[in-house]
């Protein structure tokens, strides 16, 4: 019997394949989305493994085109969705005076369009049943800028002013929402990051090596996402500059003016 169902964007590699194996257990039907439609059948043998149901909804947050019919889709997987984890998305790695306009477009509407295309779709289902949660991928970034993210700082920062609003808006409704910013964690994120003409970069950056592994974020973000917590923070000692950048703003700019992004 199915006590709950998730649904995971890019749950193909890094985070959201994280949180789908940290998932993964009877009772718990997973919705995986994403591209790579091989990928999600490796992730989803690997949670049916562990006892769960394991859907795959492949899906490219750069072209929803008929949102509903996603929506609709998801739906019929068990009936009910309880959980959207709005995980997939694209970084940055390009200077704001060389990144074209198509490459600013593209990252913002698979980090932001993409996201709230799938969430506004859910929410009348949501609020239909009574109830549901968003929980939604932003980032260190989302609540700083930093050189070489302009346009994925952006897509990340107006995650926050529409799902906060969102969360207001449907409080009597039950709907919740739990914004997750992550900082360095141990994921092919830069691998996938793409260049000022959109080329992939296509390299590990040295902090993402050494940062946080993906199955301890993952199971952060799964505590965070059952006390319904509305906003957290992950990260090892990089958490710090998110204190100097909210206390000390002056002092993180000289930081951020010495620190190598690509690094």
């Amino acid at each position: 019997m199915i006590h709950k169902t998730i649904w995971i964007t890019g749950a193909s590699s890094g985070i959201g394949e994280a949180l789908a194996l940290h998932y993964a257990q009877p009772g718990v039907a997973l919705i995986l989305s994403a591209r790579r439609f091989d990928e999600l059948k490796r992730v989803a043998t690997l949670c049916e493994a562990k006892g769960a149901k394991a859907f795959i909804l492949p899906l490219d947050l750069a072209d929803i085109s008929n949102p509903k019919g996603l929506v609709n889709t998801a739906m019929a997987c068990t009936g009910k969705i309880d959980i959207l984890i709005n995980n997939g998305g694209v970084s940055q790695r390009a200077l704001a005076a060389d990144t074209s306009m198509e490459v600013v477009r593209k990252i913002m509407e698979v980090n932001f369009f993409g996201q709230v295309a799938l969430s506004s779709a859910l929410l009348p289902e949501f609020i239909k049943a009574g109830g549901g949660q968003f929980a939604v991928l932003s980032s260190f970034t989302g609540k700083f800028g930093f050189a070489w993210r302009s346009a994925y700082a952006a897509s990340k920062h107006a995650l926050h002013g529409y799902f906060e609003s969102l969360a207001i808006e449907n409080h009597a409704h039950h709907v919740h929402v739990t914004l997750i910013c992550p900082g360095r964690i141990k994921t092919n994120i830069s691998l996938h990051s793409i260049n000022a003409d959109g080329s992939v970069y296509g390299k590990m950056d040295e902090g993402q090596l050494k940062g946080m592994e993906a199955d301890a974020c993952a199971a952060i973000i799964a505590k965070a996402i059952a006390r319904k917590k509305r906003e957290i923070s992950i990260g090892k000692t990089d958490k710090l500059l998110l204190h100097i950048h909210r206390f000390f703003p002056a002092l993180f700019f000289k930081i951020a003016l010495k620190l190598d992004p690509r690094k």
